[in-house]
Formats: structure tokens, sequence, C-alpha cells
């Protein structure tokens, strides 16, 4: 018998949120009830200014507001007895973010990051023990331009209070790193700050998983290309995930690529959130238990 379709609702209906309402739009398992904005919107569905005016006629409810209304969206979601999907960072407050993944407990959750189901990622798993006993793990990133251009709109992204790369980026490269390694702890870290109430500009850290030292160096207005880079390194072998999804590996010599099946996407993950509204765990899909970690991490990063 063919499941029902989840009857969803997006809140927040910038780039993030209307690109996935587009993909659930096209997938199988999932009805487009409404998109829910503080601004105007003419879209195919019906846009409505209050989570509260079609709360009722969903079964699942994705956020991707920016993320200090979080909490009292996800809240009253779950308060609704709805499952929610939400964009991260889960929070920008370590208190609600704590509070976030207490709420999820035993009720179907997910946080939106890229990597969770990369191929590139799992790939990085599969191969794990190959690479002999690792000496570290390293993260780059470097932006041209921040916020990038396709967040232009995007204007609470510029500011310290709830944006910046760290959040928006770094957190997506901490996330796989925690996935790899385990737990992370905070050695030391720091960003620069331009100027009062501006997003960082640079970041530096050391962070250690499983006794594994993760190094971090990641820029903004710089002249130079826009890199997303983690690498593995082990004593046998090494894997490097650049721009997101290129794998290659190294046994000492020239970089060499790995090839990969593209798959890891918006429409994946919305499967994947759908069997875990249907009352499966998916592997291969981050919760909010793996965002609470993430928030931690990032959070050292800006105090």
């Amino acid at each position: 018998m063919t499941a029902e379709p989840i009857r969803l609702a997006f809140v927040g209906l910038g780039a993030m949120g209307t690109r996935m309402l587009t993909a659930a739009q096209a997938h199988p398992d999932y009805t487009v009830v409404a998109g829910v904005d503080i601004a105007p919107r003419t879209l195919d569905v019906p846009v409505v200014t209050s989570l509260g005016d079609v709360l009722s006629d969903v079964d699942a409810v994705y956020v991707s507001t920016p993320p200090a209304s979080h909490a009292a969206l996800v809240h009253r979601a779950f308060d609704a007895g709805k499952a929610v999907f939400c964009e991260k960072p889960l929070a920008v407050d370590l208190g609600e973010a704590r509070a976030l993944a207490e709420a999820a407990r035993g009720r179907p959750n997910a946080v939106n990051f890229a990597l969770s189901d990369m191929t590139g990622t799992i790939e990085v798993e599969r191969r794990l023990p190959s690479l002999g006993a690792l000496r570290g793990v390293e993260v780059r990133l470097q932006f041209p331009r921040w916020p990038r251009p396709f967040q232009a709109d995007a204007t609470w992204l510029s500011r310290s209070e709830q944006g910046g790369f760290v959040r928006e980026v770094l957190s997506h490269f901490v996330y796989l790193t925690d996935r790899v390694l385990g737990p992370l702890t905070v050695e030391s870290v720091s960003s620069d700050f331009p100027a009062a109430g501006a997003a960082e500009v640079a970041a530096r850290g050391l962070l250690r998983g499983s006794g594994v030292p993760v190094h971090v160096s990641a820029f903004s207005g710089l002249a130079g290309p826009e890199v997303y880079e983690w690498t593995v390194w082990g004593t046998e072998r090494s894997l490097r995930l650049s721009q997101w999804a290129n794998l290659s590996t190294s046994d000492g010599g020239a970089w060499e690529p790995v090839p990969l099946e593209q798959t890891g996407s918006d429409h994946s993950r919305l499967t994947l959130f759908a069997r875990a509204v249907r009352g499966e765990h998916p592997r291969h899909l981050a919760d909010f238990e793996s965002g609470l970690r993430v928030a931690e991490v990032v959070e050292a990063f800006l105090r």
C-alpha cells in the first residue's frame, strides 16, 4: 500500500526555504500545504504570515528562518505533535539548543546538514579503516565575499548576532568531523571581528575528536578563490573532500580523484526525513542531537 503524502509547511522563504520548498513539490512523499513568511511572497502555494494559520493542516514543518527564531517555531510545532526538519544552526543560544534537543527526543526530527548523505561523506566513512593511524583533520574555508552572492538578500548573515560563516558553513564540516571522529572537544578557538556587530572575517582553532587533532582555518573578504576543503590525514593514506562533493586520495604522492556517483541532495534528504516521519531512524540524516553537538563547538568560536 502506498503511504499517504506527508503534508508539509515551509517557514521562512529565503534562498534555502524556497529551494527546499521547490524540491518538496517535486517529491512524491510530500504535499506542500503552504509557505510561511513575514514578507509578502508570490508562489504557487498559499503563503501566510503565521505558522499558526496552517499548523493544524500539516504533518511536518520545515524551519528555515534566521536561527535566533528557530526555538520558538520548533517548540510550537513539537507542542502541536508535528515532525520538524530544521535548518542549521539549530540555535545560536546554547540553552535554546539544549532545550530543542531535549524536546526532540522521541519525535521525528532532522537538521539539514548538506554533508549528511553526500556520497563523499559515505565513502570517507567506508575508507577510514584503510588510512592507518589518523594524524589529524584539517578544515580550510575561504570566501572572497561574505555573505556569498546567492545570499545577498539575507542581511542577517553579515551580522554577528545570528550570521557569519562559522555558523553558516563551518558548521557543516564540524558535523562531518563529529560524524567521523565522534564528539569533539574544544582546545583553543577564536575569531576576528572587523567592527562591533559585524560577522567574523577570520576563525581559527584546534579541536580534538577521539584524540585526533582537528585544525580549522577560515577567512572571508580576501582576494582569492572560494574554497571548501576538509582533509583527514592518515599514516597509510589520506582523503580530501573539496568544494563539497569532490573526493580525492593520496598514499604519499599526488592527490588522485575518487570517482563518485554524485548523490546526496535536497531530494534525498527529504526522502530520509519522510522515512523519519514514518517511524524509521535513517543513519544518513542528521538529528537534533548532532545539531546540538555542532552548535556547542561552533558557538565556542564566537564567544
